[in-house]
């Protein structure tokens, strides 16, 4: 790669100079290398809902090194690793906790996988609760300054990395269930079942005991009416054309919602 860009999706939020720790180790070893920050508002320890916002954000960047960090689990016995994913498309880094195989997934599927054991590529002294700037981002920049995959630490077999549980989804004449895989800033209910799903059934639902309509986009609905849809990342949407599906159905994420068809 030639001054590849780092992406950046953690937790930390923007009170604290988290970030900006991580974005001056970065610079300051690989003072060529672009940073786009994903997100920093991700909920503190929401492992699925920071996979999920890189895997859908990971296929529209340029092809670089993306360091996620939602790392409840920081210091223990659990891997920091990088994982490569096919073609070239991308390394993906951070905690082997479930984060990193949705956006890998995103880019192809994995190829190779290392442990980050090489302690002479991060910054001392090493912090047993801030491994995003003492050991992932500056591994970054060792990878965007030349470092090769193989002198990062040992190898591991992509199989043995962990994976997130399946979300639920489930289908039947009359309808659809589904886990809530996200809400965003907007208080849009993403599901996890696919947006495909949706062409079984006619185009009027009743959900948690609303009405909705079926649409393709939200102004298609009448203002503060419940629509469902197919969102950008091919997903079935509920949300409220003017207002918030989550605080209309009074849901959070990890919640399970029924669409029934009527």
């Amino acid at each position: 790669m030639n001054a590849p860009v780092l992406s950046f999706t953690t937790d930390y939020g923007c009170r604290d100079g988290f970030v900006a720790a991580c974005h001056g180790v970065a610079r300051t070893r690989a003072p060529h290398m672009p940073i786009i920050d994903v997100t920093h508002q991700v909920p503190p320890g929401d492992v699925r809902r920071g996979a999920t916002v890189l895997a859908q954000t990971v296929p529209y960047l340029p092809t670089g090194i993306h360091v996620i960090v939602i790392d409840p689990g920081v210091g223990t016995t659990r891997h920091a690793v990088a994982v490569e994913a096919a073609d070239g498309a991308g390394i993906v880094i951070g905690p082997d906790n479930g984060t990193l195989i949705p956006p890998v997934e995103a880019l192809g599927g994995a190829v190779r996988a290392t442990t980050l054991t090489n302690s002479a590529l991060h910054c001392h002294p090493t912090s047993h609760t801030f491994h995003g700037r003492d050991i992932f981002t500056p591994v970054a920049a060792a990878l965007a300054c030349g470092a090769a995959f193989e002198e990062l630490g040992e190898p591991i077999a992509v199989d043995t990395l962990v994976r997130l549980p399946e979300s639920l989804v489930e289908t039947d004449d009359t309808g659809i269930t589904s886990e809530i895989l996200a809400i965003d800033h907007f208080g849009n209910i993403q599901l996890a079942a696919p947006g495909a799903l949706l062409a079984g059934y006619d185009e009027h639902w009743i959900v948690a005991g609303m009405r909705a309509v079926r649409a393709d986009m939200f102004a298609a609905a009448k203002p503060g009416e419940l629509v469902v849809l197919e969102d950008s990342a091919q997903h079935i949407a509920i949300a409220v054309n003017g207002g918030s599906a989550a605080t209309a159905l009074q849901v959070e994420t990890g919640d399970t919602l029924r669409l029934e068809c009527q």
